[in-house]
Order: structure tokens, then sequence, then C-alpha cells
């Protein structure tokens, strides 16, 4: 049977798709920037969207301002400027997340996502304080995923630096390699018209593979991230009461039939180990060889 959008929309937030939710809400709420423009617009009220709605949730570029709107150090993250500035972030963010998931899994996509973006914003406004450059002008407010993004692509080059990206037209890419052309690009445009937004990438980058390198070592240094998201993920979850049939007992053929495929499923996680190493796992096989590491 067929799902309405409407399901399956409300499925990837039940089910905590953390990529699809991240995608979904900068998408939406570029949307709702738009839609507000073209009704205020009837009513001669120019701009309310884009000038007054995201003037409240850009990121400013002073302390003082920030202060002021410490929710901003947040939503800015999720705003953008036009249509190519989502989209080519969009892209981004979908191509480095899946790979980013497939090793780390959603929980840490998100921490990575939102601390990567906190960071990039205090680099950008503690570059308009220090460097001469730009004492001569106010800080204008900041907006993007970028810096988000950048987190979590150096995590993930960090963490996995020789994995293999097929790109069209040049190959396969390390993608270290593609986290070093990045941030040498920021690096050529950090006295250039967005500035600002240079110095918030490369904040980004730069907690990206601190965290990243942390974890290659056994330590999350987000885990206090973590368990704020989870605890109010539990205070806003639904808390229903459900009906629990019990299971129809297997049959001897069954069990041994579920015992086989198991132990093959561990058998060649256990020889992609030997091959590849450790590091090589999915979030999914890694969580499986646990599982059944505990049982033993």
């Amino acid at each position: 049977m067929a799902t309405s959008f409407r399901d399956e929309l409300r499925e990837t937030f039940r089910n905590g798709d953390t990529l699809n939710i991240l995608l979904l809400t900068n998408i939406g709420l570029i949307l709702l920037l738009y839609i507000l423009d073209a009704v205020t617009g009837l009513f001669r009220i120019e701009k309310f969207g884009t000038q007054t709605l995201a003037g409240i949730l850009v990121v400013p570029g002073t302390f003082g301002q920030l202060i002021v709107r410490p929710w901003s150090i947040i939503t800015y993250q999720f705003l953008h400027t036009n249509f190519f500035h989502i989209l080519f972030n969009m892209l981004f963010l979908f191509w480095m997340g899946k790979i980013f998931v497939e090793y780390l899994g959603m929980k840490k996509l998100f921490s990575t996502y939102i601390i990567g973006g906190i960071i990039g914003a205090f680099f950008f406004i503690v570059a308009y304080r220090v460097f001469p450059l730009f004492q001569k002008d106010p800080a204008p407010p900041m907006l993007g995923a970028s810096a988000s993004i950048m987190a979590i692509t150096f995590a993930i080059a960090a963490y996995v630096p020789d994995y293999i990206v097929r790109i069209a037209l040049v190959g396969n890419v390390r993608l270290k390699y593609i986290a070093l052309i990045c941030v040498i690009l920021d690096l050529m445009q950090l006295s250039g018209s967005n500035a600002g937004g240079h110095f918030a990438h490369l904040g980004g980058a730069v907690y990206g593979y601190i965290y990243a390198m942390n974890l290659k070592r056994g330590k999350n240094i987000a885990s206090w991230f973590d368990r704020i998201a989870d605890g109010i993920k539990n205070l806003f979850a639904r808390r229903k009461m459900k009906v629990v049939k019990k299971a129809r007992p297997l049959s001897d053929d069954e069990y041994l039939h579920n015992k086989k495929v198991s132990q093959e499923r561990i058998d060649s996680i256990l020889d992609k180990i030997s091959r590849s190493g450790y590091g090589s796992l999915t979030a999914e096989e890694r969580e499986m060889l646990f599982n059944y590491s505990n049982k033993k």
C-alpha cells in the first residue's frame, strides 16, 4: 500500500533519520522565508521573511549582540541566502553525511553538525575582533550551513582518510584530498568579500578534525552534547502504551537456519576486518559484532 508524503515525513522524524532531518530543516526554512516574502508582499510589507525573521536568526558579528540573541548561534546554521547557496550546501551535506553515517552513525552526525557550526561562529566573530582588515567596518551577520558541513567533512576525512570517492570527470579521489582542497580554498579567500564565512569554515574544519582524532583514540569529546540531545528527545517523545504480542516459538529448523545465517554474517565481518582493518566496518557491522560479542 502506497504511503503519502505526510506519512513518509512523519516516519523520517519518528525514526530519527538525522541526515534527512537536517536536509529537510534547511530546505523547509528557506521555503518558509520565500513564502513569507510572497504573502507579505501582497500587503506591501516588503521582504518580511528575509529581512525581519532572518535578521533575528542570523548570527551577529559581535559577542555583545550574540548575548542578546544567543539562539542565533544555532539557527544561523539552517539559513541560506539563495537557491544556489542552499543547493550546493545540501548536495555536499548529503554526500559527506552519507559517508559519515556509514562509519560513525546518526547521533554523531547531529552533534558534529551543531557543535561544528557553533565553533565556526566563534571563529567568525573572533576574526572580526582580531584582524586589522576587518576592524574598520562593522562585522556583518553570517548565515549558512557551510561551517557545520566542513566539520562533518573533516571529521570523516580524519576518521577514514583513505576512503575512496568517485568524482565524475575526475575519477577516484581519497577523502583526505577532498578535505585538503576545501581548506586550501578557504585559506586563499581569508581576506576576500566573504572572509568571515571562510573563517567559520576553518572553525568547523578544526573541530571536525579534533573530534575524529579523539574518537580514534576512544574518546568522544561530544558525549555531553549527545546526553543533552537524548534528554530533549526523551522529554518530547510520545509515551504510548504498547500491546506486546508474544512471538511464536521457533521450530528447530527455523532456529538452526537463523543461527547459520547469523554466523555467516559474523564470519564475513571478521573476514573484512582481516582484509581491511576494523576501521573499514560500517556502523551496522560494528553494532552486529558488538552484540555478538556480548552474547558470547
